[in-house]
């Protein structure tokens, strides 16, 4: 079993930057694809960001490419994901989850564990 729990979320401004944090336990964590991914209020959820085991590979969603980076410590068992020139439509609960498969996914059925998630809200 893993545990995963999110941090870093809040209330910025259009234009500014958030890290967000997530730290596993339970398991070898740097045996895991690592994912963010974010829901907003009445929308599904969808990909952010992934970042294979070793940090070698990542890829990005369109909508946060540019302005986000993904990252791992797995000396700290945790993974990151900065966000700058964060926009309003940036605005949803944020999740990270884990994947024992050793490439990138971006899709959430490929991932077997889950975060509660933390909220980011961007303010006009």
């Amino acid at each position: 079993q893993v545990q995963l729990v999110e941090s870093g979320g809040g209330l910025v401004q259009a234009g500014g930057s958030l890290r967000l944090s997530c730290v596993a336990s339970g398991r070898a964590f740097s045996g895991f694809t690592m994912g963010w991914f974010r829901q907003a209020p009445g929308k599904e959820r969808e990909f952010v960001a992934t970042i294979t085991w070793s940090g070698g590979t990542t890829y990005y969603a369109d909508s946060v490419k540019g302005r986000s980076t993904i990252s791992r410590d797995n000396a700290k068992n945790t993974t990151y994901l900065q966000m700058n020139s964060l926009k309003p439509e940036d605005t949803a609960v944020y999740y990270c989850a884990a994947s024992y498969s050793k490439v990138v996914l971006t899709f959430s059925k490929h991932y077997a564990y889950w975060g509660q998630g933390t909220q980011v809200t961007v303010s006009s």
